[in-house]
């Protein structure tokens, strides 16, 4: 599974695929309705390869999480992410047992659930989907394109969070990614 062309847009429901760069965007495709877009470098991003889930003793990449749902349900769709929290907690602890429940939030669990389903439904789940592949792809956006620096930080703290932005910068000053944690 190729996440590293994945991005969710605040404000855009759904997920979309990177495309092609433009000289102050990117052009991008609903990975449902195969739908182009362009968007602006201003867009708020956020790649789903540079997301990560808490555990209580590290970050586990949402590629991961990812490969357990599938393997939990035979690659088929999971529960909905508008099922109960009692249920959506049970997902996630069959999903990644030792998920940190107290920075993980009933929301990042619904997104979880809802992502999952779109990429499955997309045809992006299945058992090779998993096999993580050592060839780049020329030509397309790389994951140095485009600028994530959006944390989630547990609702307790009082933290600026820097805003995702699409990055039409040159080689010379390419952005550094960096990984959103969810929850």
């Amino acid at each position: 599974m190729q996440l590293e062309k994945i991005i969710s847009i605040s404000g855009k429901p759904g997920l979309f695929k990177l495309i092609s760069q433009l000289k102050n965007g990117f052009i991008i495709e609903d990975v449902l309705t195969k739908k182009k877009m362009s968007i602006s470098n201003s867009s708020q991003v956020s790649l789903l390869d540079n997301i990560a889930m808490f555990t209580f003793d590290r970050e586990v990449p949402l590629f991961e999480v990812f490969e357990n749902v599938a393997k939990n349900t035979d690659y088929k769709e999971t529960i909905s992410h508008k099922s109960s929290d009692a249920e959506l907690r049970e997902f996630m602890t069959a999903s990644l047992a030792d998920y940190d429940n107290e920075r993980v939030y009933v929301s990042d669990i619904k997104k979880l659930a809802q992502w999952y389903n779109i990429l499955h439904k997309a045809g992006y789940i299945s058992p090779e989907s998993f096999v993580k592949s050592e060839e780049s792809t020329e030509g397309e956006p790389s994951i140095t394109d485009v600028k994530d620096t959006k944390t989630v930080a547990p609702k307790s703290e009082k933290t600026s969070t820097p805003k995702a932005k699409v990055s039409t910068s040159s080689a010379k000053s390419a952005p550094k990614s960096t990984h959103r944690k969810m929850g």
